[in-house]
């Protein structure tokens, strides 16, 4: 369940400038519509020019889906029962079309039925009391009014607000979106507190990452953060200790490639942070508040960190796990992944070209930037990379499942030098695709074509290891019991794998298993060593190995509740260990999937737009992402 864009009254924005058109950007690319005032004509045209070329690079903003108990009650804010804002199913407004903007340079007509005012003007603390006592003038009487001011509290804009209005107000930070998708809430000391659940809700589903501040403080959490970095900079700067190039190195490495500033100190031991913390103290002079609090806390209680049974500043691990195997957040288990977006979503705003809609997208899961890498493409449906060679490989379905014209492509990981590896004519619906490094191959499922096929890199050496064959008067339904869709190697043991979906949702689905190699004096289409592994399966899609421990993982869109599942099984021992588990559940047509076992974890794209980090420990489904777009394949750099 999500939150509707609420489109029968605005959200006005206050000041055009370099954040005030980017704020209105992140509603309008959401469906809301937008009020922007300013009392320049020309401010306000420019941010129509910036509002109109950037609302589709902010539409591809992850939107993050916060699920709480809350969400069927609506707004809480809302007291005419209002039903603009109630809760619905995504599939219900996901393809809306944008939101509208229009602009004003008096305040009454831009705020008189806003249902929230985003205030962005110069940070001038007298310019804010003004501009706050407007606001209460003429905005109705159940409006959110929110200051963008990254320094100063909103309590102290409060000056010529009535009492009245003051549950209403708070502060609403907004770095600079699309780049920096982080945005801070914080009360301004009387401000509603259902006001804070309700507004995180709407601004992920906006694609923004919100945070609200527990309490009332002098700059924001990260302004904070930010200050004390700058400060400890400068410093070393001053006393000769360092350059900027060396700090900047170290800053890369350190907290972009590593491990998080807390996830870091829970690494290096609390016990030791607060010792070196007493360094400086002694030394410099400094208070000690702040480390009394953390010994007090953390140190006394025996919570010293990951080298604690009781963990510290993240709760402790489970002992079946270890602390390189478990992230504490998902978000920094990987650093890039590339997804298909297939070009069905809701974001083919032109049905009739959904044949050219295909993107490969690569997500940072760090900064949850979504960046174009690959587009124009005919239904892409499998990729993966070669990390030697730092290419990645995908499968292009083609326009027609009634003719031959699937294809198989390669380029760099930034989405140049492309090249087309197995053309048009050589494969019909090519599906999933799964690259072998040590072997410098590819192994893709052709659906239609109803087999398993194997090529070089370049193209060369292209065979069919796997062919079915539809006898004679064979119906659709039959035929799709042989229908080959995701594959997985096992190249240490020799071992192909591969799944056949069978009928949508019909229970029919089969996993084979068979060698790499065509046996000697065989073919593709009467080979004696081809193993069905489980039969009546409810659609199984693609999978993956993972060789160490000899599990099968695979992605099922059958029906519910066996369907629309994540699986595993040990294919290690006899044919009745092989006992099938449901590792998670609930997902809408999931598709692709990747292990990332240096985190514990593995990935579920689906066709809903989401995107999924699902524990292999204990199954815990993380949504990731979610958008207006059908994903398919996903692959990790």
């Amino acid at each position: 369940m999500g939150v509707k864009p609420r489109t029968d009254r605005p959200v006005a924005v206050i000041g055009a400038g370099v954040l005030g058109r980017r704020i209105g950007c992140v509603f309008i690319a959401a469906g809301y519509h937008v009020h922007i005032r300013d009392p320049s004509p020309v401010a306000l045209r420019d941010a129509e020019e910036y509002i109109d070329k950037h609302k589709v690079e902010f539409s591809l903003m992850p939107r993050i889906q916060k699920m709480r108990e809350e969400d069927n009650e609506g707004d809480p804010g809302d007291p005419k029962g209002q039903t603009s804002i109630s809760q619905v199913d995504l599939e219900s407004y996901t393809s809306a079309p944008y939101g509208n903007c229009k602009t004003f340079t008096e305040l009454e007509p831009a705020i008189s039925n806003a249902w929230l005012i985003v205030e962005a003007v110069p940070e001038i603390l007298q310019l804010k009391i003004d501009t706050l006592a407007g606001l209460d003038k003429y905005a109705p009487a159940d409006c959110y009014i929110g200051s963008n001011s990254s320094s100063i509290k909103s309590n102290l804009m409060l000056v010529k607000v009535s009492d009245k209005r003051k549950c209403k107000i708070f502060n609403i930070h907004f770095t600079m979106p699309p780049a920096i998708r982080t945005v801070e809430l914080m009360t301004c000391g009387k401000t509603d507190p259902e006001i804070f659940p309700y507004l995180e809700t709407v601004l992920g589903e906006c694609g923004m990452l919100p945070v609200t501040a527990r309490r009332e403080s002098t700059g924001f959490i990260f302004n904070r953060i930010w200050a004390a970095v700058k400060r400890e900079i400068t410093q070393i700067l001053y006393e000769g200790v360092s350059d900027p190039g060396q700090i900047d190195l170290l800053w890369e490495h350190m907290f972009k490639n590593g491990p998080l500033p807390c996830q870091l100190m829970d690494q290096v031991g609390l016990d030791t942070v607060a010792f070196i913390e007493e360094n400086y103290i002694q030394e410099r002079g400094l208070p000690s508040a702040a480390i009394d609090w953390l010994r007090r806390e953390y140190l006394d209680q025996g919570r010293l960190g990951k080298k604690s049974g009781k963990g510290g500043l993240y709760p402790p691990l489970s002992k079946s796990s270890s602390a390189e195997a478990h992230p504490a957040h998902p978000h920094s288990a990987a650093k890039d992944i590339y997804l298909l977006d297939v070009g069905l979503g809701g974001n083919a705003r032109d049905v009739s070209q959904v044949h050219s809609n295909g993107k490969i997208i690569r997500l940072n899961l760090a900064t949850q930037k979504l960046t174009p890498v690959v587009v124009g493409q005919n239904l892409p449906d499998g990729i993966d990379v070669a990390l030697e060679t730092q290419r990645i490989f995908w499968t292009n379905m083609g326009r027609s499942t009634a003719t031959c014209d699937g294809s198989v492509w390669s380029a760099d990981l930034d989405g140049g030098d492309v090249m087309c590896v197995v053309p048009v004519g050589q494969v019909h619906t090519p599906k999933q695709i799964s690259v072998i490094e040590s072997r410098k191959q590819i192994y893709f499922c052709d659906r239609e074509g109803l087999g398993v096929h194997r090529c070089d890199f370049d193209g060369s050496n292209h065979v069919v290891l796997v062919q079915r064959r539809a006898e004679p008067g064979m119906s659709l339904l039959e035929q799709m019991t042989l229908w080959c869709v995701g594959v997985a190697i096992d190249a240490e043991r020799g071992l192909l794998y591969w799944t056949q979906k069978g009928p949508c949702k019909a229970g029919r689905g089969q996993i084979f298993c068979a060698g790499l190699d065509i046996p000697a004096g065989e073919t593709a289409e009467n080979r004696t060593d081809i193993r069905c592994l489980w039969s009546h399966l409810p659609e199984p899609i693609d999978i993956e190995i993972d060789s160490d421990t000899r599990t099968l993982y695979w992605t099922d869109r059958g029906e519910h509740p066996f369907g629309c599942t994540l699986n595993r099984a040990h294919v290690g021992g006899e044919e009745i260990d092989f006992e099938k588990v449901i590792l998670a559940r609930h997902f809408h047509e999931p598709i692709g999937l990747k292990l990332d076992k240096a985190n514990n974890i593995v990935y579920v794209a689906d066709l809903g737009g989401s995107l999924y980090s699902v524990s292999l420990e204990d199954g815990l489904k993380t949504e990731l992402v979610r958008n207006d777009v059908c994903y398919t394949g996903l692959t990790l750099v």
